[in-house]
């Protein structure tokens, strides 16, 4: 069976059916065992209230009307050899031989009892023709059928949210990075498909990423080849120094635009460090501040857990943009607030306007003609984020240039 809905189903009706036989089993076996004893006692009832078997016929006719009158049944009194006594009320049939116990006619269901001076007695009550067990099992098959009518449209309901979100699956899979499905409900199956969107989401946020950062490359890649083949071209002509000289700087600046990629790249794919360890975060930050003149760093010792490479690239590129982007004196402050390390990068410039706080960290983002475009400020949150921390553009009372890290301190 390959639909789902209908295993379910087909398992819920199977479970009915197994309760209603098992209660039709049950009534039997209870209605056997109560059976024996209630003949055995009704037998002995009679005898009590009966003549004894060698009285005449007619006196035993008497006390049979009276005993029927009585109890208001219908009766019949056979002898050992099941020869007719005496009857009252409708004619019943002649009882099987030593079988005693219920017999069902057309005018309803007859009691046959063997008493104890092996005369038989019928009794047939004047009560409906259908057994009791069949209203009681009537009773357990309309609510099983109720049960399966209703349990259908639920299954059914639940499956066809699942056959949506296996549409949306291969949807995506076939490379509709859009794909999403509707959310129905509040159970697993709602969740699932919020874990969809959200991974779909995730996904085309990705590849968008992905394209725009190669058709940004591909473009910022150009101006330094270009410069370099026109650097080539120049040297080779006049053998003028300084046309080596800045075929040197185009090359390195060419080899870290290529490390940046490649690093960008690579922390968009894990989502946790491969290395980590617990660093001196005022000690880093000094090391690569001593490399920047009117740098002054301020600040208290700060541990941190992560990787120191990182943490580096982090602060020296920090720095590089206030140096590009902003002007001097850079002042560097770390602090801990809040069980956090607050780590600020402050310069002299004019500083983003509030629409750019965030368009900033884009990879390869240009504000203006005039500034430079590239994946700095974007590694710098990749690389606060991938250490369970942000990167934001702070905004200061004494600073129109200030940009934010916070990173979790080791407890």
């Amino acid at each position: 069976m390959k639909r789902l809905y209908l295993k379910i189903y087909l398992t819920i009706i199977a479970s009915l059916v197994l309760v209603v036989l098992i209660a039709a089993a049950f009534w039997r076996m209870g209605e056997n065992a109560l059976s024996e004893q209630a003949y055995e006692m009704a037998a002995q009832l009679a005898e009590a209230a009966l003549p004894p078997a060698d009285a005449p016929a007619e006196i035993q006719r008497q006390a049979l009307q009276r005993f029927a009158e009585r109890i208001h049944v219908d009766l019949a009194l056979f002898d050992k050899s099941l020869q007719p006594i005496a009857s009252v009320g409708r004619p019943l049939r002649t009882p099987p031989r030593d079988e005693p116990g219920m017999s069902h006619g057309r005018d309803g269901p007859a009691w046959n009892l063997q008493l104890p001076d092996e005369r038989w007695l019928v009794v047939r009550a004047h009560l409906p023709r259908r057994h009791p067990a069949w209203a009681i099992l009537t009773f357990i098959g309309t609510i099983a059928l109720v049960v399966g009518l209703c349990a259908f449209p639920m299954v059914r309901g639940l499956t066809r949210r699942i056959e949506r979100l296996q549409a949306g699956v291969e949807t995506l899979g076939a490379g509709n990075l859009s794909a999403r499905v509707e959310v129905q409900g509040r159970d697993e199956v709602a969740r699932l498909a919020e874990s969809f969107n959200r991974a779909a989401s995730r996904i085309e946020d990705l590849v968008g990423a992905h394209r725009m950062l190669l058709a940004n490359a591909s473009h910022e890649l150009r101006t330094p080849l270009s410069r370099i083949r026109l650097g080539i071209e120049l040297f080779e002509r006049d053998g003028d120094p300084k046309y080596k000289a800045s075929l040197e700087r185009d090359i390195a600046e060419l080899d870290g635009l290529i490390d940046e990629i490649l690093l960008a790249s690579r922390l968009d794919a894990v989502s946790t460090l491969d290395h980590a360890e617990e660093v001196d975060l005022l000690a880093l930050v000094v090391e690569e501040g001593a490399h920047y003149e009117d740098c002054s760093v301020d600040g208290v010792p700060t541990l941190v857990r992560g990787d120191p490479r990182l943490l580096r690239r982090l602060t020296r590129n920090l720095l590089e943009n206030a140096k590009r982007h902003g002007k001097p004196p850079i002042r560097v402050e770390l602090r801990q607030q809040n069980g956090l390390a607050v780590l600020e990068v402050v310069d002299a410039g004019n500083g983003l306007p509030a629409s750019e706080h965030e368009q900033v960290f884009r990879p390869f983002h240009r504000l203006g003609e005039s500034q430079g475009a590239g994946l700095g400020l974007a590694l710098v949150r990749q690389i606060a984020r991938l250490h369970r921390g942000e990167a934001i553009v702070a905004v200061r009372s004494d600073a129109a240039s200030c940009f934010r890290v916070t990173l979790p301190v080791v407890v």
